[in-house]
């Protein structure tokens, strides 16, 4: 597959919206033609999915960063923090350009889910943050999907479900609620 520099970013307005690929890239890296991967030293890799919202893509690589360099210092304890980030930026698992399987946005959802309570420490998200992730611009679809996939994780404990600061029931809560890390989130 042929590779090309990435271009240099269009005039913006206030509505358009940068890919990752439309920003000028530093170095020697490569994209290939389709923009589903980027090439290193002659390797290909996958690329991010270019339809995370630019808030959430930052908080998704700086956990992605954190948790390489927890690898340094706790080896093989560390590696599932990274491979949660890596899932849910969509460079494994199921190839984001492609339509995903039930078990693929269930398995990136719960990646998402991880990955941004660990970045965010302490902190709560909503459901609608990790589908937005892994939606794209059908993510409002993936909201039930979410919430779901969030119950399945209180029941291994690792997501405490809230609403007004209670812990709930997700399946019988109605209304918006928030997802808090649990006594069984790795960290």
């Amino acid at each position: 597959m042929p590779c090309v520099r990435s271009p240099q970013p269009p005039a913006m307005g206030a509505s358009a919206r940068l890919h990752v690929y439309d920003l000028p890239m530093t170095d020697d890296v490569e994209r290939t033609a389709d923009g589903h991967h980027i090439v290193v030293g002659g390797r290909r890799w996958r690329a991010s999915d270019v339809d995370i919202p630019d808030k959430l893509r930052a908080e998704l690589v700086a956990e992605l960063m954190r948790a390489r360099r927890e690898v340094k210092t706790r080896g093989d304890d560390a590696r599932p923090l990274v491979h949660d980030a890596k899932v849910a930026l969509g460079e494994r698992g199921e190839p984001w350009w492609e339509e995903a399987s039930e078990q693929g946005v269930h398995d990136r959802l719960a990646a998402t889910i991880r990955t941004l309570l660990r970045h965010r420490d302490g902190t709560t998200i909503c459901p609608s943050d990790a589908a937005r992730v892994v939606g794209g611009q059908q993510w409002r679809d993936v909201v039930p999907v979410a919430r779901s996939v969030a119950h399945e994780l209180v029941e291994q404990h690792q997501v405490v479900v809230q609403q007004k600061g209670e812990p709930v029931d997700v399946r019988a809560a109605r209304g918006p609620v928030r997802i808090a890390p649990g006594p069984a989130l790795a960290r």
